[in-house]
């Protein structure tokens, strides 16, 4: 395929991932009719072991065809491994998040940008085998981060520069929603 085939900068047009830019924090007000999560009814104490959970689910994924892994269902949708590799970081970026929620007072979220991650960190060459290794690490850190969370921790505050404002219990609604609806994109099967 020529340069003037594959558009401006050498990117194939069908490689290009379309930004999300919703605004996601609904889910924390009813259930997602995508994949069916029911994300005002998850018990805060329940997200450390559906963090376990979810992650068991990816490494299965994960021990599949990496063809078919890296395989987009779609022009501009993300292929199993391009997702795996965006809910492992969303795992690390949320231990770094929770973590300055228990220890500053209403921090100020660093923004991250998950597409241009996606492009930087070339989520879709990255091997199972190694993604799998650290999404299992990352989800165990984060659930059991979350295990540790107590009391009137659950209560503490951090913000996004949208003006998102989280409790560290709403955030752990929020987060679950993501690869929990993730592994639905992947699989279509709902929770």
């Amino acid at each position: 395929m020529s340069t003037s085939e594959r558009g401006e900068r050498g990117v194939d047009p069908a490689d290009v991932i379309v930004p999300d830019g919703k605004d996601w924090t609904w889910v924390l007000e009813r259930p997602c009719p995508d994949c069916g999560l029911d994300t005002p009814a998850v018990v805060r104490e329940d997200v450390a072991g559906m963090v376990r959970a979810n992650a068991q689910a990816w490494l299965a994924l994960l021990a599949g065809d990496g063809a078919g892994l890296r395989r987009r269902p779609a022009p501009g949708v993300w292929s199993g491994l391009e997702y795996a590799c965006h809910v492992r970081d969303v795992f690390r970026l949320f231990h770094v998040r929770l973590n300055l929620m228990l220890d500053e007072d209403g921090p100020l979220f660093p923004n991250w940008d998950q597409d241009e991650t996606a492009l930087a960190e070339r989520y879709g060459e990255q091997a199972p085998e190694v993604v799998a290794g650290e999404l299992a690490e990352a989800a165990e850190t984060l659930a059991a981060a979350f295990g540790r969370v107590a009391g009137e921790q659950w209560g503490r505050t951090g913000d996004r520069s949208d003006g998102a404002r989280f409790t560290v219990e709403s955030f752990a609604r929020y987060l679950i929603h993501d690869p929990v609806h993730h592994l639905f994109d992947v699989t279509g099967e709902r929770v």
